[in-house]
């Protein structure tokens, strides 16, 4: 799956959710999980397995996108699919 993610510098910080664009979320059409920043980032990882309401379609290119927003903010993913993601190696 290609990743959407973009970075947005204009939006280091999450002041106002709604105005943030979908290429910043994780899950961009459902806009979740925003990826503005690494802490974001370790968040959105921490939390994957948390996120309900959406098909394995849409986890497959939120981990895209992890993946495209954690090399560009440094933060190292040892993860290589999702579904390892909330389970301990």
């Amino acid at each position: 799956m290609e990743a959407t993610w973009m970075p947005s510098t204009e939006y280091g910080e999450i002041h106002n959710r709604p105005e943030l664009p979908e290429s910043v979320f994780a899950f961009p059409h459902q806009r979740k999980e925003p990826l503005t920043d690494a802490d974001h980032v370790i968040n959105a990882l921490a939390r994957f397995d948390q996120v309900q309401d959406v098909s394995d379609a849409d986890r497959d290119l939120a981990f895209a996108n992890i993946q495209k927003a954690a090399q560009y903010y440094g933060v190292k993913v040892h993860e290589t699919d999702w579904r390892q993601l909330g389970h301990k190696m």
